[in-house]
């Protein structure tokens, strides 16, 4: 059962309809929800046809795809469309031979791109990968840090897009230390992970600097035909300097003298908190820009770890410990 990435995400779309027994769906709800999805997924409109939805159906029901119960019933004069069988979804439905057998090439693939500089992050999808192909009895194996209710993940892949096809953005955006909400007009150029968020990064075509923007602080997001400012900076480079998401141009970079415990010492060593890191006896030394991600790394160490200097980082820390105080 080979399928193209629009079918894929009309047969999912269609299947969460399928089974929600608190909604009924008619032929045209299932188009307008089709048509939802997939214009969100790449970040412009996209339709589907009356056709191809009744095509879906058919593929899902058939011995070719997944054999899915889909029964149609008359509510009046309209026609819907679920499941006969409540519990059932393609999410559980065995993989193909030939599903199989893709994946299989997919981990070849991956093993044998492995080491190649830039395709790290491949280690990551392969493990999760062998997991999917070697246990579908639903007893997990291996276990990944992800947050299945982290808000705002839904505007990961639109933007992506909007990046890929260098769009302009309106941006609805409400900060953490504001209730009132922001626009901002971006020039996107670039998505990163942190402590498990997702930022965007672009160029604000008002204020005429670089903004990082967390998703699960997005509201909405909007195309704008306007011209797209292009991206000169190194990204790479960019966050070579720092710990986390936030660069302040105009910031030097200082040297952090740290004093590590004892007992902490093998664990900073197998896992860096930055690149510049060099650990002589039991001081870590770090060259880095001061930023509130710093600050907050090393307070999650606790009584582990003591600034020796610089003494600006020392005032902010202690400023952050005392308000700490003042909530116990």
């Amino acid at each position: 059962m080979a399928v193209n990435k629009n079918a894929l995400i009309r047969y999912k779309t269609l299947d969460k309809c399928f089974s929600n027994s608190y909604r009924k769906f008619s032929i045209n709800d299932l188009i307008e929800k089709c048509n939802e999805v997939l214009s969100d997924h790449y970040g412009e409109e996209t339709t589907v046809s009356r056709r191809q939805i009744f095509l879906d159906i058919q593929f899902m029901k058939s011995n070719a795809g997944y054999e899915a119960p889909v029964e149609s019933y008359k509510d009046g004069r309209k026609v819907y469309y679920r499941y006969d069988d409540p519990e059932f979804t393609i999410e559980r439905k065995p993989f193909t031979n030939e599903e199989r057998l893709t994946i299989e090439n997919t981990i070849e693939l991956f093993s044998r791109i492995k080491g190649i500089p830039g395709f790290d992050a491949l280690d990551s999808i392969k493990s999760k990968l062998t997991e999917v192909k070697d246990n579908q009895s639903g007893n997990k194996m291996i276990d990944f840090e992800e947050n299945e209710f982290l808000i705002g993940i839904e505007h990961l892949t639109p933007l992506y897009n909007y990046i890929k096809n260098k769009q302009v953005l309106r941006v609805v955006y409400q900060s953490f230390k504001s209730n009132e909400l922001q626009e901002f007009i971006i020039s996107p150029y670039y998505l990163k992970q942190y402590n498990n968020r997702w930022f965007l990064f672009g160029w604000n075509q008002k204020g005429e600097y670089i903004q990082n923007l967390a998703l699960d602080r997005i509201k909405s997001i909007q195309s704008k035909n306007e011209p797209y400012i292009k991206s000169h900076i190194d990204f790479t480079e960019y966050f070579e300097d720092i710990i986390g998401v936030t660069n302040q141009i105009e910031k030097e970079v200082v040297k952090v003298k740290i004093r590590l415990s004892d007992n902490i010492i093998p664990y900073i060593k197998s896992k860096p908190i930055h690149g510049s890191q060099k650990i002589i006896d039991n001081i870590l030394y770090l060259n880095v820009k001061l930023n509130y991600e710093l600050e907050g790394e090393i307070l999650s160490y606790g009584e582990n770890m003591k600034v020796l200097e610089p003494l600006e980082l020392i005032n902010n820390l202690k400023q952050r410990i005392n308000q700490l105080k003042d909530f116990y």
